[in-house]
């Protein structure tokens, strides 16, 4: 099994990067285990997601939790629900981040930032509060810039929320839709593959020859789907 990469968005929101490089330091204590355990289930949960087994990251979704419930942290528990919302945003799942808002006024201010940019609220925003794979998208002066900004997100993760933002905004080129298809197949992971064929279909409906092709590539990953 391929090992998960996706621990960067997290931590850029979680702020525990600081907690990996204890680990790694001699001369400190190592993080508890309620943290390494946090982390890696959160890694789980997203793979599990992004890959489209669904019973599977409900499972590790709620051991992070619960992991993290060990610490009486009511902060690290509403950065956990918006990291779960930013994951679901790759594949273009806008539903409220209603786990999340009902822990907002114990938040983090930078988590606070966090969820008012995963809402689109990009008014004002402290570009400097946010993960800083995300600083120049925020402040694009136009669409054109900002589908650049999304296109030159290292991370893959990252990357598809910010294509995915763009998208809930209406100002996602053709350029970034075809990245964010391109991201999510080369990570193989089905769930956001399947979202953004759909707008490519939806799309392409005047050339029956690229609605073929795409329909052809929709129900291959369909036909070898894990259980949601």
């Amino acid at each position: 099994m391929r090992k998960p990469v996706l621990s960067s968005e997290w931590r850029a929101v979680s702020g525990w990067a600081l907690m990996m490089c204890l680990s790694a330091c001699s001369s400190a204590p190592p993080p508890p285990d309620w943290k390494m355990n946090a982390v890696s289930l959160i890694e789980h949960f997203q793979e599990s997601w992004l890959q489209g087994d669904g019973k599977t990251a409900t499972l590790a979704l709620g051991k992070a939790r619960g992991e993290i419930a060990k610490s009486g942290r009511i902060d690290l528990i509403a950065r956990t629900e918006l990291a779960a919302c930013a994951t679901r945003a790759a594949a273009l799942d806008f539903s409220p981040c209603v786990a999340y808002q009902k822990l907002g006024p114990e938040a983090d201010p930078r988590d606070a930032a966090y969820a008012h940019f995963l809402a689109g609220e990009w008014s004002g925003l402290d570009a400097k509060a946010l993960p800083s794979h995300y600083a120049d998208l925020v402040g694009a002066r136009d669409e054109a810039a900002a589908n650049r900004a999304a296109a030159a997100i290292q991370e893959p993760l990252p990357r598809l929320i910010a294509a995915a933002l763009l998208f809930e905004r209406g100002a996602a080129s053709p350029a970034i839709v075809a990245n964010a298809v391109d991201t999510a197949s080369e990570r193989g992971w089905r769930r956001p593959l399947l979202a953004w064929l759909q707008v490519q279909l939806l799309r392409a409906q005047a050339d029956t020859h690229a609605v073929a092709r795409l329909q052809g590539r929709i129900d291959l990953i369909r036909s070898t789907a894990a259980s949601d």
